[in-house]
């Protein structure tokens, strides 16, 4: 016997319940009339998109999904699927699987382990599972489990005890650096543990700060990866499964409690009983016991080898969810294009490459707004880059709003000499005629500072910091460096002209001027801002690693001064395991 599995590797809308269903039920009739699949597989919370956050609490939204879910049923004759949503029962809210067969709702699991941590916050929203849900399918009990479900022990553990013989987790598992091979590591340790195949299934797309990387796969009894879908795109990867005898390798599962089903009907679902027809009996075994012997028949399936897309090497795979998050936050938003500053400086150089590539040239618009400060140099490589990537753009100097405002100052600054306010003058000139542009032709201003700025405070408020999305908000400035050679070695021809890549970084507000007069080189201050915002370490423990004392602590000082600016940020992309915003919030307000 062989099962026809699709995984639906899709990127969704959050909150957009009715789009979401409508792609649920064009890929249910795909599956079924073309590519002859039983059973489609969709990713954690299909129907609200993930992470609807507050949304959930809006009654009006689970009123919206349980009415898509009913248009989802009448649709699903002839085919089943594995859908991700919330429900409501008795009064607490559940982050739900559920089996919907040939027209019924047949069980529905409710999301064990919650995560609370980092960008996650479940336990505001949702109340814990308590039970496991196995099923038979085609002769095969299979069981459900939620994305953090797989991640700790408790709930695989349960569901073979239950006597599951295949493993379905789906996902809406964000990408950080390095964590497509971990999630991998991870569930062929589990597929080991347990002797059982896993089917992950991962949202992709971007929401927000969150980039969702895709990367579904299947891993056999053994632990061994069978099929991989593509990272950072929509895919519907078919596996399949044939039934097969135990082999020498002892992969076959261990056998745990469980009741003689027809197929299609739940073990155990949700809290015992939230499929259609009234409560289901629950097996109640001890955590881990596996006492029940093996029934004839129940043999384990063995996904066949197919294609493994490859993992993307790790400035690939950043500057693929850069690409992906500018794309989903500018169109999922409503926008027509970008606008963006264009310095001659390699941060820009950077976003400007990320948002053609997401958006398309004809989408993006460059400004070149030169002050009395900025050398020649920098407008001819603005210029370069803008004219080999095909995009429109325009020189707006701000020596005259510049010399405006100087003038309706003069009085205030009557006697005070120049400092760092005519700095933030200038950058804010620069603010004023960059929101403008946005504002009248309805694209998306993207900011252009990189987390090394962000973290010291090394921009300004309404100025530099000014815009609605900021591309390379969690990318330190080495990397900035590593990624503009990257870009450059995609194509024929460099797009990031080399002279912006060699020259020494400088904001160029007043004469002169380089980063490294008011920071530490980028070389070593990077190192020292991961371990103090990405691994939380003190300043005993970074002076330890080699640092000088005095460095690190007017570093960490800088970081913690400037939050309030942080506070006052557009998001941007997240790709390290800390980012600032939902994933690192300190008080603006701190005698730490």
């Amino acid at each position: 016997m062989t099962l026809r599995i699709l995984i639906a590797q899709l990127n969704l809308v959050v909150g957009n319940v009715t789009a979401n269903r409508d792609r649920v039920i064009a890929t249910l009739r795909e599956a079924r009339d073309d590519l002859g699949a039983d059973l489609v597989v969709f990713p954690e919370l299909t129907l609200t998109g993930y992470p609807p956050e507050d949304l959930l609490l809006r009654p009006e939204l689970i009123e919206r999904v349980t009415a898509a879910l009913e248009d989802i049923r009448a649709a699903s004759h002839g085919i089943a699927l594995v859908l991700g949503y919330p429900k409501r029962d008795l009064g607490s809210l559940f982050n739900v699987a559920g089996f919907i067969h040939d027209g019924r709702l047949v069980a529905e699991y409710a999301k064990q382990r919650l995560p609370n941590y980092s960008v996650f916050d479940e336990k505001r929203y949702f109340q814990a599972g308590q039970a496991p849900c196995v099923l038979h399918f085609q002769g095969l009990p299979l069981a459900l489990l939620i994305c953090e479900d797989i991640w700790e022990e408790g709930p695989a553990l349960q569901a073979v005890a239950a006597g599951a013989r295949l493993l379905i987790n789906i996902n809406a598992s964000p990408f950080h650096t390095g964590k497509a091979p971990e999630r991998e590591e991870l569930l062929m340790r589990r597929a080991r543990e347990h002797r059982v195949p896993i089917l992950y299934a991962n949202l992709i797309g971007g929401q927000d700060e969150l980039v969702f990387d895709g990367g579904s796969f299947v891993v056999n009894a053994a632990g061994t990866l069978t099929q991989r879908a593509p990272f950072f795109a929509e895919a519907l990867m078919l596996v399949e499964l044939a039934s097969g005898p135990k082999t020498d390798q002892g992969c076959d599962p261990s056998p745990g409690h469980g009741h003689d089903l027809e197929d299609g009907q739940a073990l155990s679902p949700m809290r015992g009983g939230m499929a259609d027809g009234g409560a289901i009996p629950t097996p109640g075994p001890a955590l881990g016991q596996v006492t029940r012997p093996e029934r004839e028949g129940e043999e384990t399936p063995w996904p066949r080898p197919a294609a493994i897309a490859p993992h993307p090497l790790e400035e690939a795979a950043i500057y693929r969810a850069l690409v992906l998050g500018v794309r989903d936050y500018v169109r999922k938003n409503g926008f027509h294009g970008a606008v963006l500053g264009l310095s001659g400086g390699i941060d820009s150089a950077l976003t400007l490459a990320i948002a053609v590539d997401a958006l398309a040239a004809d989408q993006v618009e460059a400004v070149l707004m030169p002050s009395r400060y900025t050398a020649p140099m920098s407008v001819e490589d603005a210029r370069a880059q803008a004219s080999a990537l095909g995009v429109a753009h325009r020189l707006i100097p701000i020596e005259p709003a510049f010399q405006a405002f100087l003038g309706l100052l003069a009085e205030e600054f009557a006697g005070r000499a120049v400092d760092v306010t005519e700095e933030n003058i200038q950058a804010r000139c620069r603010g004023i005629i960059l929101m403008a542009i946005s504002n009248k032709k309805g694209k998306m201003l993207l900011t252009t500072g990189n987390k090394s700025e962000v973290a010291v405070g090394y921009a300004t408020l309404y100025g530099d910091m000014a815009g609605g999305f900021a591309p390379i908000k969690d990318v330190p400035k080495t990397l900035v460096y590593r990624l503009a050679a990257y870009r450059n070695g995609l194509g024929p021809a460099p797009i990031i002209p080399q002279r912006v890549i060699d020259r020494a970084p400088s904001a160029e507000l007043r004469a002169n001027q380089t980063d490294q007069d008011s920071l530490p080189d980028y070389a070593v201050l990077d190192p020292i801002l991961k371990r103090y915002i990405e691994q939380d370490e003190s300043v005993a423990n970074i002076v330890a690693a080699g640092f000088p004392e005095d460095l690190v602590r007017r570093v960490t000082r800088l970081v913690d001064r400037n939050e309030y600016k942080r506070r006052q940020a557009p998001p941007g992309v997240r790709i390290t395991t800390r980012a600032f915003g939902r994933d690192r919030r300190y008080p603006i307000t701190s005698g730490f």
